[in-house]
């Protein structure tokens, strides 16, 4: 059964492009052909040089926990139990990705803990999809 998560950004750009890679079990960012960087969260241009020459690329799921927070104030009205965490993970390719713990929480954590991409089925307004978390290494 799926989760019931606060509403994705689904507006103009190119989120939706992200929620096709993540339904196909891929955790893809964007990576610029004209300087090399990877941009996260989804971009029109490159953070880095400005270029519109973007394309998805596979990331490989391995990372390690930089920070971590736990949320205990109920800010989604009972959508999610409290306490909740979230982790921000350094991708190996170097980007920070903001996610969930899946299996763990802030009691096991420490910085540079090794994690690996996970995705649960949750469902929001728009529908369901797959989000990306983050399991022990």
């Amino acid at each position: 059964m799926a989760e019931r998560r606060p509403d994705r950004w689904l507006g103009p750009g190119h989120h939706q492009e992200f929620w096709d890679w993540c339904a196909k079990g891929e955790l893809r960012l964007q990576r610029c052909a004209s300087c090399g960087g990877i941009s996260w969260p989804v971009v029109n241009t490159c953070e880095f040089c400005g270029s519109d020459t973007l394309a998805w690329e596979a990331m490989s799921g391995r990372g390690t926990i930089t920070s971590w927070c736990t949320f205990e104030r109920d800010y989604y009205r009972g959508m999610l139990p409290i306490p909740w965490d979230t982790i921000l993970v350094e991708l190996e390719e170097g980007p920070l990705f903001l996610s969930n713990p899946k299996g763990f929480s802030w009691k096991d954590i420490t910085v540079g803990m090794p994690v690996k991409l996970a995705f649960i089925e949750c469902e929001d307004s728009g529908g369901t999809y797959q989000l990306p978390v983050f399991e022990k290494a």
